[in-house]
């Protein structure tokens, strides 16, 4: 659907209230459930889980309850314009090293992940880029669209292997055009991002490596929701912007206080709560920013539809639909 374009009339976004009543076709019942009402008849059908044939196939899916309470964003719009983009999307395998976008490239499509996590780097020079952010199912990757910009303005590469909803750029332009629900949580999305820029800068001028590390340890925790992963030295070295040196000595430092463990890139966190006391402040403000602005408690009296509780701890074209 190119940009621009009028939705079909069988698509119909919901308000901020979603209090506006659906409209009812000739010979239709009429139906008290809005947002079922505003589906073609072939869509109308309660989900009971998706077909082993039409995962392989690629089919769209429409299973609101399976995927969105696992992405924050999705789970934050009305009922009727989470369950559009959905249907008009499909789950990807996100596989590490899978480079979903690159700067000044134009954006073919958007990802909201469901597991895994993508890291986002700048360049610095050609043979040196540092991490300027990290994205898990609290985000999305293609953002930029919402601003007016095809093109992505950093590099976003699969850190952490997992699965996506991935949508058409022109899908998601199209959506943002007709929902305000999905307009204001991709404004409000912005703004977090754009204070985690803000306290990452200050960060990397005031705070000690080690800090810095426990606070990067601390959020790729909670994007790959398991004490366990994989971060080599090097990816270490460009999410702290040091040399590789420097990382080990960070490294060292945290392993003695046996606040995690470290063996060829697979790091075990042991303490959490330890590593968050060793961490910096910008953690926890990264944390309160995202609660205060996309959380449950919202400005101006207006809550989202759904509370985006903290995590705990306990592709492009080529992309493969799930087997």
């Amino acid at each position: 659907m190119p940009h621009g374009t009028v939705a079909p009339r069988h698509i119909r976004f919901c308000t901020l209230t979603n209090t506006v009543p659906a409209p009812v076709r000739e010979g239709a019942a009429k139906t008290s459930v809005r947002y079922r009402a505003d589906f073609p008849p072939a869509q109308r059908q309660p989900f009971r889980g998706f077909p082993a044939t039409a995962l392989r196939e690629g089919v769209n899916l429409l299973a609101t309850k399976s995927i969105m309470p696992r992405n924050r964003l999705l789970g934050a719009l009305c009922p009727a314009d989470r369950e559009w983009l959905l249907s008009q999307g499909k789950i990807v395998l996100l596989p590490f090293g899978r480079v979903l976008a690159e700067p000044g490239q134009l954006l073919e499509s958007v990802y909201f992940p469901l597991s895994g996590f993508i890291s986002l780097f700048t360049a610095v020079d050609e043979r040196h880029s540092i991490e300027v952010g990290l994205i898990g199912n609290e985000g999305m990757v293609g953002s930029s669209l919402a601003l007016g910009v095809d093109s992505s303005p950093v590099h976003a590469l699969v850190q952490g292997p997992g699965k996506a909803l991935q949508l058409e750029a022109d899908v998601f332009e199209t959506a943002l055009g007709n929902s305000a629900t999905l307009q204001r949580v991709m404004q409000r999305y912005l703004h977090v991002v754009l204070g985690n820029l803000a306290q990452a800068a200050a960060c990397s001028r005031f705070h000690l490596v080690e800090a810095r590390l426990a606070r990067w340890l601390l959020m790729t925790q909670d994007r790959a929701h398991s004490p366990d992963f994989h971060l080599t030295h090097e990816l270490l070295a460009h999410m702290l912007g040091v040399r590789r040196v420097g990382v080990t000595k960070a490294a060292t430092a945290l392993q003695q206080r046996r606040l995690i463990r470290y063996s060829r890139g697979d790091i075990t966190v042991l303490d959490r709560t330890g590593l968050e006391r060793a961490s910096c402040t910008c953690y926890r403000a990264d944390r309160a920013l995202y609660e205060e602005i996309l959380g449950s408690r919202q400005s101006r009296g207006k809550p989202l539809e759904t509370e985006l509780t903290p995590v705990s701890s306990p592709l492009r074209n080529s992309a493969k639909p799930i087997n």
